[in-house]
């Protein structure tokens, strides 16, 4: 969904949400949290701002909780966030979860990231493997190959994009520094792109993401949109178990008349430790509540599931998110 469409209906639906919601204050003060999103080019963004929203309009009267999404330089940044207090929820791939609870590379430095906990599962972020036309001889990532010499955009430098982009390219055996790295954000990568400052890219967002949606209208048949195989699937998961497969449905894109398989790593909405149990639960409930207001802001949106909500979480519950999920089930209770 295009910038201003999502932003329409943020709109309408903020005001469907006022206009159902509950409106009764709650003595004892506000709360006040951020959201730690990403890039406004991309999914995380529209996507934790609705989320904010959501939760803002349907708790701020009745339980004195105020939430609003931020942007950010995304999930690697977002930990730093996490850690700093300057968000207390934030948006991350699973992979870079798990790497901040082990305390490993790119977070060696600070070690293990103890604040760190989980709401729930949300959903996958597709690799989409960009380059020009003229480079894609195959139209796999083999092609990749030819990027030597040629710019590249890595993401936005300290960016979730930018270390799975080192994780999947090392596992694959890529000399990514042969390609003339740069290190940009969606929209800068578009405009890059559109200039020929660069000849590829990887975009790790939602299906339908804004800023794939633009640049492949923008530039027609001159950029590719590249295919992962099942065995090439198997070289860059590293035996890791970290990524998946997904299909790109025909048509997402302008240009785009075949389904293409690429592959995708599920992202989570973490949540410091210290944020009240009674805060969290009122927040996921919210959260799954609410869910076809969240489907209309962005496709994305459409993907988030209670059935499942706690698979392959890589950080432990939080006690309020546990609450929810047992309330509805999804949690057997201790006595059954």
């Amino acid at each position: 969904m295009a910038n201003g469409a999502w932003m329409r209906g943020l709109s309408v639906i903020a005001l469907g949400l006022a206009l159902a919601g509950p409106v009764s204050a709650q003595s004892g003060g506000t709360r006040h949290y951020r959201v730690a999103t990403g890039s406004e080019g991309g999914t995380y963004y529209p996507v934790g701002v609705a989320l904010a929203l959501v939760a803002k309009i349907n708790l701020e009267g009745s339980h004195g909780i105020d939430i609003e999404g931020v942007p950010s330089a995304g999930s690697v940044d977002n930990v730093r966030l996490l850690r700093e207090d300057e968000a207390q929820f934030a948006i991350l791939q699973t992979m870079v979860g798990r790497w901040a609870h082990d305390g490993v590379a790119p977070f060696d430095t600070v070690g293990p990231q103890e604040n760190l906990r989980a709401v729930t599962m949300l959903w996958p972020d597709a690799e989409h493997f960009l380059i020009l036309s003229e480079l894609a001889t195959s139209g796999t990532i083999d092609d990749l190959a030819n990027l030597t010499g040629r710019g590249f955009s890595m993401g936005q430098l300290g960016s979730g994009t930018e270390y799975t982009n080192r994780f999947l390219f090392g596992n694959y055996g890529l000399d990514y520094e042969s390609w003339s790295p740069v290190f940009l954000s969606f929209q800068e990568t578009d405009r890059a792109l559109q200039a020929g400052e660069v000849a590829g890219t990887n975009i790790n967002s939602g299906v339908g993401v804004a800023s794939v949606a633009q640049v492949m209208s923008a530039m027609g048949d001159r950029l590719a949109l590249l295919r992962v195989t099942d065995e090439q699937f198997t070289r860059l998961d590293g035996g890791t178990g970290l990524v998946q497969t997904i299909t790109i449905p025909a048509d997402t894109y302008a240009g785009q008349t075949e389904s293409i398989q690429t592959i995708a790593q599920p992202n989570f909405l973490a949540v410091n430790a210290d944020v009240s149990a009674e805060d969290v639960y009122l927040f996921t409930r919210t959260m799954f509540e609410n869910l076809p207001y969240l489907c209309e802001i962005h496709a994305a949106g459409c993907a988030l599931s209670l059935a499942h909500a706690i698979d392959g979480l890589p950080v432990p519950l939080h006690p309020g998110a546990e609450r929810y999920f047992r309330e509805v089930g999804l949690i057997p209770t201790d006595t059954e």
